[in-house]
């Protein structure tokens, strides 16, 4: 259920006992739930209850992209990050159906990782591993958990119900439907259609020969600073640009072909950039599916560097880094100016994709497989070439001149990032929002004009890009004229500003959550004098 991956299920997936045509049974919505309590990963697909433990890690969007849908209906999200062929194997792994309520649809249970849980790895049924410590698992488990040992939990089928929300089920399944029918208009509309491999790249490819000409012709021809500082800046635009490229492949917005795509992205970002697209994709699955969720969301995820939300302040643990989120006095230090450090963290930040790249790469995570290899051989590759450039420099100076200027003239890729989510909702508003709402609540689009967007590389049109993931970069803008009229009907916000109201919005999230930090610290100064009074 990845929102990068979208392949069908690996060779090494496990085939079902039973053939299709077998029996479907009708379940009940407590025996969905029993099942899941006793450790299976099941979720809902068009009224039937798919059984994804088996390949849970063979899924190539990763385990946690499923484990965040146990218990839910997760057709929007299986049918937007997935082709038709990944969708035609799953059925093999249909266990039951259930009835859906036609105002209402499924009411969604909660998922044990949104408590905080895993399963335990003592491998018994039903036996469950609090992993961290949740806001949502702190609420429902004290009062109920049966807690059999001082490490293992037995869930009951009620502790997997929803907690009490203001949602409206009927608006949220009105909107759910509705979205299936305004992918059917884009898909009429043609928008969904490659008619050939990087068909729309032309002036791209253009534009990337330039850069590339023209940062390492400079670089060989050029021996004094000018030269090669100009060398260093279309570097690392032919960096900023290329991003794209990876992110694009990453959905399968290229050629539509799940491999080929992941081979150009991994050529891109490792052979080209030192940089894990393994890793990207791993992380960027999740950030599409719970956007903008502090403790399971890792695009949002910065501390010690930054905060968007005050709920940062409670050290919360991260289901993706499987951490606990400091918030220290070195944390508090830099959260207080945050505001005022913003651009200059940014500009560093691809020195920090180097070092969640290899840790990825050398981890637990990654198979050791042809991709992870081929991975490894690109990154080595990247560090001989861009090496011998740095060495070749006469002084140190230089050197460290030429690395930070290509580096820092990379950066607005990550303004671009952070822009289309630092300034949305952070709310967690709990499993029975639907999927387009929940995009829609946390996700802006970036007003500009066609002359410009390649700049943006099609980020700047993120509303319409997390809707639909799949969709070509170059066929978003024509998609989101029939965004904007389906917000306009299911009375949604569509959240769009200019580039600089943009970055205003972004600052002011940041200011107000430093000045939070000060209001506190100012509240523990004056209770310490109260009490030496």
């Amino acid at each position: 259920m990845g929102s990068v991956d979208s392949s069908p299920l690996r060779r090494t997936t496990p085939t079902p006992s039973s053939p299709v045509s077998r029996q479907i049974p009708l379940l009940t919505r407590d025996e969905v739930a029993r099942r899941i309590t006793s450790g299976l990963a099941l979720f809902i697909h068009r009224c039937r209850v798919v059984n994804a433990t088996s390949w849970l890690s063979h899924h190539p969007g990763g385990s946690l992209a499923i484990l965040h849908f146990v218990g839910r209906d997760a057709t929007d999200e299986v049918e937007a990050y997935h082709s038709p062929a990944a969708l035609a194997r799953m059925e093999r792994f249909v266990v039951g159906r259930i009835a859906l309520d036609p105002e209402t649809g499924w009411r969604p249970l909660t998922p044990p990782i949104a408590l905080g849980l895993v399963a335990h790895p003592d491998g018994v049924k039903g036996h469950w591993a609090r992993e961290g410590r949740l806001v949502l698992g702190e609420e429902m488990l004290r009062p109920m958990a049966e807690e059999t040992s001082e490490d293992v939990i037995v869930l009951s089928p009620q502790q997997l119900e929803p907690p009490s929300s203001d949602i409206d089920l009927k608006r949220e399944r009105q909107r759910s439907l509705a979205y299936r029918q305004l992918k059917l208009k884009v898909k009429e509309a043609g928008l969904f259609d490659r008619p050939g491999p990087l068909v729309g790249y032309g002036w791209d490819i253009v534009r990337y020969i330039g850069l590339g000409g023209g940062a390492f012709g400079l670089f060989h021809i050029t021996n004094g600073w000018i030269g090669k500082m100009i060398s260093a800046l279309l570097l690392g635009f032919l960096y900023h640009q290329l991003t794209f490229v990876v992110h694009d492949a990453g959905h399968t917005g290229i050629t539509g072909d799940w491999w080929w795509d992941r081979v150009i992205s991994m050529t891109v970002a490792s052979w080209i950039g030192g940089l894990s697209a393994g890793w990207w994709c791993d992380n960027h699955n999740i950030h599409h599916l719970v956007t903008n969720h502090p403790e399971h969301d890792p695009d949002i995820q910065h501390i010690p560097f930054f905060a968007i939300s005050k709920d940062f302040f409670s050290s919360l643990w991260s289901t993706y880094y499987k951490r606990v989120m400091a918030f220290d006095i070195f944390s508090k230090t830099l959260i207080s100016v945050q505001h005022r450090l913003y651009y200059i963290v940014l500009s560093l930040a691809r020195f920090n994709l180097y070092a969640l790249s290899y840790v990825y790469l050398f981890g637990p995570k990654p198979k050791h497989d042809a991709f992870w290899r081929y991975e490894l051989l690109g990154v080595a590759f990247f560090w001989v070439y861009f090496g011998a450039m740095l060495r070749s420099l006469p002084s140190w100076k230089m050197r460290l001149a030429y690395l930070l200027v290509s580096h820092i003239a990379s950066s607005p890729v990550h303004v671009q990032i952070v822009l289309s989510h630092f300034a949305c909702s952070t709310d967690d508003l709990g499993p029975t929002e639907s999927f387009p709402s929940r995009q829609l609540r946390t996700t802006m689009d970036v007003v500009c004009s066609e002359v410009v967007e390649f700049i943006h590389g099609g980020l700047h049109l993120q509303v319409t890009h997390h809707l639909f993931p799949r969709l070509p970069r170059h066929n978003l803008r024509k998609a989101s004229l029939l965004v904007k009229e389906y917000c306009a009907e299911q009375d949604l916000v569509y959240i769009e500003h200019g580039f600089v109201e943009g970055n205003r919005q972004v600052l002011g999230v940041l200011q107000e959550v430093a000045r939070q930090i000060q209001f506190l610290h100012t509240v523990a100064e004056a209770e310490v004098s109260h009490k030496l009074q």
